[in-house]
């Protein structure tokens, strides 16, 4: 059966081939960015992200059952927060009641294997509280530091995995049958990283930071079909979870004991849903 499903940073990238698969399956794709598709939206400020979800809105008729929101950008760089972290959450929330008049409403989002990776704990709790001008401050003064800038992206990545754990099991979400869930890539081939795939020494400070030893830098197809089953009807119970689809970069960074180091926090939450 036909969707209709909107998808954000459909211009490039991981959001324009998730967009022609779905296309050439005949779903219906309503495709949001800066320019060159349905909706001309500028998700790096909050007037941008409600005239975006108005449009798209209203493009699909009042009810839309599926987003995938894919808009992102990795340079250095305070915007970079107000993109990854807000373009993504308050686009989403803007389009909630679009959703709830699908039968079967679901929304994926791409984090990252950066989410793993050092950030800046004051960057993310600043996202998390959903401050922008404070969050934007935070990133400026890391941005004037070349040592720091790249903390901006993962920062962003971190906070948007956690916003979707928090998010995911609440009556806004789980309650009103609408699955959230994200896909952590790992290096994928798409524009934004051809310019430092490019040179020897650029793959290698790849590959430290991001060791994928299944099959390498992957296509942007490996995360596009994992979106789509996320925000397919199939998907029925996978909720709040960030699925690492990054090549094993994820077992090589945190190893096989990812649990051990919280045990006691989690003998207490156990204990507290009990009682």
């Amino acid at each position: 059966m036909s969707r209709t499903i909107v998808i954000t940073g459909a211009a490039s990238g991981i959001g324009k081939t998730t967009a022609q698969i779905l296309r050439d399956a005949g779903h219906r794709v309503i495709g949001v960015d800066l320019q060159g598709v349905d909706v001309s939206g500028d998700l790096s400020t909050p007037a941008g992200r409600t005239a975006a979800a108005a449009s798209a809105t209203e493009l699909a008729g009042g009810t839309v059952d599926a987003v995938i929101a894919c808009a992102g950008l990795a340079a250095p760089k305070a915007i970079t927060a107000s993109v990854n972290f807000f373009g993504m959450t308050e686009f989403l929330e803007a389009m909630r009641p679009a959703l709830a008049r699908s039968s079967a409403p679901r929304v994926a989002l791409v984090s990252s294997v950066a989410s793993l990776q050092p950030t800046s704990p004051e960057l993310v709790a600043a996202l998390l509280s959903g401050d922008e001008a404070a969050a934007r401050t935070i990133a400026e003064g890391l941005e004037a530091d070349p040592r720091s800038g790249s903390l901006i992206y993962s920062a962003s990545k971190q906070a948007i995995s956690r916003w979707v754990r928090r998010e995911a099991p609440t009556a806004r979400w789980a309650g009103a049958g609408i699955p959230l869930n994200a896909v952590g890539p790992g290096t994928v081939l798409t524009p934004m990283t051809a310019e430092l795939l490019s040179s020897e020494e650029g793959r290698a400070l790849v590959d430290r930071s991001v060791p994928m030893p299944l099959n390498s830098h992957q296509p942007p197809e490996s995360i596009a079909n994992l979106l789509i089953w996320l925000a397919s009807e199939q998907n029925t119970h996978c909720c709040g979870q960030t699925i690492y689809c990054d090549g094993g970069a994820d077992a090589v960074l945190r190893g096989d004991d990812i649990w051990s180091w919280n045990e006691q926090g989690i003998r207490d939450t156990f204990a507290r849903v009990m009682s």
